[in-house]
């Protein structure tokens, strides 16, 4: 007689025991963890509940995935032949450089007392290097006066307080990243601009400000004047399909919100293409204008002046966030 097959457990053709079975279903989940800052929540290998991604060089299995933000995957050649329990390890991947200092992928390091860095594939991730102590806060707890452990807060102390604490929010993008005066500047992309003609309004969040505060910005965008027959006004050159940029014939005020600039500007728009293409801009800088309004005053709006375009078959529809997802 054979002996009694384990619970969990997968006989061979030959008898041996292979790798464990960890996933049980039907789920039944735990409450969801509060992961430390840089951890990634996500859902285990079983397809079931919440957890807080495995980190290098810690154990993982068919259940306990490696962070998947990070570049981790999960290592079993050293656990030969179950291949049951691997540590997680980085995919080989290209390095990072941040002030002339090279990074390899994985590399965790720490530019400043302020923030700790990830380098992964390619680019670099920052967290705070600290947590800010509410002890000497407006917030602090006052003996004798409420129970222990109130806070002696009122709703908008709570509003500012979190307020301030917004500049310690993390932030990613791809290279360079600039150090200015201890403050590691980080912004998202610009979001395309919300209308495709006419002056719409585009938006980042970024924290290149006083405070190294992480905060919303907002700028104008034009990308085309909105004109009738397009293609019969913009002029294409023999034996082209597109016409990446144009301008009108004279400069013209801007109006926005029934107010008009106090100058005239000759504006580079983007052209059109006699094929499907679209023409989206390349290259721009930044500039301030200044609007004059009836019997209201004047305001300022920064806005992007476009240098160039170039004419891609990407296309999409302004303020659609889908729009860098790729079907596979």
């Amino acid at each position: 007689h054979s002996p009694p097959e384990q619970p969990g457990d997968k006989p061979s053709e030959t008898g041996e025991a292979q790798r464990k079975e960890v996933c049980r279903w039907p789920c039944r989940c735990p409450p969801v963890p509060a992961c430390t800052p840089g951890v990634s929540l996500v859902k285990d290998g079983c397809g079931c509940c919440k957890v807080c991604a495995k980190q290098a060089g810690e154990p993982c299995n068919e259940a306990d995935v490696c962070d998947p933000h990070k570049g981790l995957y999960c290592d079993y050649s050293e656990d030969e032949p179950r291949y049951e329990t691997g540590v997680c390890a980085y995919l080989v991947a290209v390095g990072c450089e941040l002030n002339g200092v090279y990074y390899t992928n994985g590399q965790t390091f720490q530019p400043n007392r302020l923030y700790k860095c990830l380098c992964v594939g390619g680019t670099i991730g920052c967290t705070p290097a600290f947590t800010p102590r509410l002890a000497g806060s407006p917030c602090a707890r006052v003996p004798g006066r409420r129970k222990p452990g109130q806070s002696s807060c009122g709703l908008g102390q709570h509003k500012q307080l979190q307020s301030t604490n917004y500049r310690l929010m993390s932030a990613y993008r791809s290279l360079p990243l600039v150090l200015k005066k201890k403050c590691l500047i980080q912004a998202t992309p610009w979001t395309p601009c919300s209308r495709t003609c006419g002056i719409g309004i585009s938006s980042r969040v970024t924290n290149d400000n006083r405070k190294c505060e992480m905060k919303k910005e907002k700028r104008l965008c034009f990308i085309q004047p909105c004109l009738t027959n397009m293609l019969k006004k913009i002029k294409i050159p023999k034996g082209k399909t597109c016409q990446p940029t144009f301008q009108l014939p004279t400069a013209e005020k801007l109006v926005f919100s029934g107010c008009s600039t106090t100058q005239r500007y000759k504006l580079t728009f983007c052209g059109v293409c006699l094929d499907k293409r679209c023409c989206i801009p390349n290259k721009s800088k930044m500039i301030t204008v200044q609007f004059e309004c009836p019997n209201e005053g004047f305001f300022r709006w920064k806005m992007m002046w476009i240098t160039s375009c170039v004419c891609q078959r990407i296309c999409s529809a302004p303020g659609d966030i889908f729009s860098q997802l790729k079907l596979l």
